[in-house]
């Protein structure tokens, strides 16, 4: 039972069995098909809605493709993160609470393992999805709109796709430590509560892991200084790392709180 394998197979079953793989990735996809669909027909349905002096004209401004993105962007950093934190924040206290982890802690099995499977099929799961978001809207952004150059557009979702590990992992390494109630809590605070916080008052730092979503933006600017972003991705790389390794020991610690 201590093979790497059947431990990834399992956690696959898994998210089969709960049908994320199909959810996640369903709502992730429509969103980013309706961000560039609304902001297109967005004049019509404001003047249909009507409300407006006759005569009157509203100059709607000219959104580019990449605006589109970063409107996607905002719409994935509060309700995507939200559905991450919420989708996975029992995915190891859950085990420990319900008695499912009975089955595995008492096979001679490896913790390190059996927190790797965790985070290796969630982040497949959810960066799949975030992926596929990106790509519909990408679709309709160049009919809607204007055609966004590839190498911008991959560059923006791969920085993008490294604040997203670190939100995986933030979460799965609260649920190694913390019952699923505390994790959600702290995963919350720390991956929703807190961009508030650096939007407020980031100004006096420009490396972290919060601004990479900011950063991303940069890909779509010409002669855009690239250095804090650089920086942030390391910054972000050696959390992601202390994370793992705080969530494996967590998670052999706590072992003996499973339910029988």
């Amino acid at each position: 039972m201590n093979g790497f394998g059947v431990l990834l197979r399992k956690e696959w079953r898994e998210q089969t069995r709960n049908f994320k793989i199909l959810w996640i990735p369903l709502v992730f996809m429509i969103f980013g098909v309706m961000e560039p669909i609304t902001n297109h027909f967005l004049p019509e349905i404001m003047k249909s809605v009507g409300g407006m002096p006759e005569g009157t004209e509203f100059q709607w401004p000219q959104f580019r493709g990449e605006d589109i993105f970063m409107s996607l962007l905002g719409q994935y950093q509060f309700v995507g993160i939200l559905i991450i934190v919420l989708a996975f924040m029992g995915s190891i206290s859950g085990e420990r609470k319900n008695g499912t982890a009975t089955l595995l802690y008492v096979r001679p099995m490896s913790f390190r393992h059996y927190f790797l499977s965790k985070w290796l099929v969630i982040n497949g799961l959810v960066l799949g999805s975030v992926w596929l978001g990106f790509i519909a809207a990408w679709y309709y952004i160049d009919i809607l709109f204007n055609s966004v150059n590839a190498g911008e557009v991959f560059a923006f979702g791969a920085t993008y796709s490294l604040w997203i590990v670190f939100v995986v992992t933030v979460v799965l390494a609260l649920s190694a430590w913390l019952p699923t109630g505390g994790a959600a809590g702290l995963a919350i605070m720390i991956t929703l509560i807190y961009q508030l916080v650096d939007g407020v008052i980031g100004a006096y730092w420009t490396v972290s892991p919060w601004k990479l979503a900011m950063y991303a933006s940069y890909w779509f600017q010409q002669d855009a200084d690239l250095s804090d972003l650089w920086m942030s991705a390391g910054v972000t790389g050696g959390l992601i790392a202390m994370l793992i390794v705080f969530g494996i020991f967590m998670a052999k610690r706590n072992a003996a709180k499973t339910t029988v």
